[in-house]
């Protein structure tokens, strides 16, 4: 028989899992990092096999290792449901969440927004973590993730907080100098997009559903650094109408070019269920419902 596993050496396994770095993994706990180190050679120890590939920048987990966050990570968030349940948290939403989200989500509609949920719950921590990628929740990068998509793999619970429209941008100054007649006259504009092979998600590359013979010159994976580029007279770009109508410097070039794309929101089915979590769902479904005509033309 296998030695019984110590409960804080699994936490600091999945505290290094999570953080990929065992010094970010150490300020987070509050512990120091050779502690983290000696529960893991503790744990790897009372398995018998390695959990960690060590390299000079950071963890990466082994086969095993990937098997034990999986099962690791379902029972500390079960542990935290039962905790809370047994505290009566229900009542008095607290604890940290972390909300990851597209920049221009994250930044342009919801950062501006966060503090009525503070106002609504003083002794919750919010996280907001906007990213030019999707986070993992299965290694706790968020605990609930806005996405461009329904996700079709692993234990996810999704439901659809809206479409929103986008459409073709410039600045007023840009446009009132050199207007636009048409879909074919764009080719003589200079325009502004995202890097190709730093596209996230697919629905991101907008230019070919416009039209296939249309190149971008200026490239940025940030949507913010784009309407800034836009904004400037730098050039022509799509944005989404929920950002670039709040500027009242952007104007809408060829208003018959309409394309619609939808945010998601994900988070583990292991977390769902927690207060906080459910509380901060709740609230971002709620202010975008609030404000669909943001979203749509």
């Amino acid at each position: 028989m296998p030695d019984p596993i110590d409960w804080s050496h699994l936490r600091s396994f999945l505290a290094i899992a999570r953080a990929g770095r065992i010094t970010r993994a150490a300020e987070i706990e509050g512990v120091n990092h050779s502690t983290l180190s000696r529960h893991v050679t503790a744990l790897e120890a009372a398995i018998g096999t390695r959990l960690f590939e060590r390299h000079t920048t950071g963890f990466t987990l082994t086969a095993a290792g990937e098997r034990l966050l999986e099962a690791a990570d379902g029972i500390d968030s079960t542990l935290g449901r039962v905790v809370e349940d047994l505290s009566r948290e229900r009542v008095q939403v607290s604890g940290v969440v972390r909300v990851g989200a597209p920049d221009g989500f994250g930044m342009g509609f919801l950062a501006p927004r966060l503090g009525q949920l503070a106002d609504l719950h003083p002794d919750l921590e919010i996280h907001l973590v906007t990213m030019a990628r999707f986070p993992s929740l299965s290694r706790r990068e968020a605990d609930i993730a806005i996405g461009l998509s329904r996700p079709v793999e692993g234990r996810m619970h999704a439901r659809k907080l809206t479409d929103y429209a986008l459409g073709l941008y410039a600045a007023r100054a840009y446009a009132e100098a050199r207007p636009v007649a048409d879909r074919a006259a764009l080719a003589g504009h200079r325009l502004i997009g995202y890097v190709d092979d730093l596209l996230f998600n697919p629905v991101l590359d907008y230019l070919p559903q416009i039209d296939r013979g249309l190149h971008t010159q200026i490239k940025c994976s940030n949507l913010i650094a784009q309407m800034k580029l836009i904004a400037a007279s730098a050039g022509i770009g799509v944005l989404p109408k929920f950002l670039a109508d709040a500027d009242p410097t952007l104007v809408r070039v060829l208003p018959e070019v309409e394309l619609t794309r939808s945010f998601w929101l994900i988070v583990h089915e292991d977390r769902k269920d927690l207060s906080r979590v459910r509380a901060t769902c709740d609230f971002i479904a709620e202010i975008v419902a609030k404000e669909r005509t943001r979203f749509r033309y």
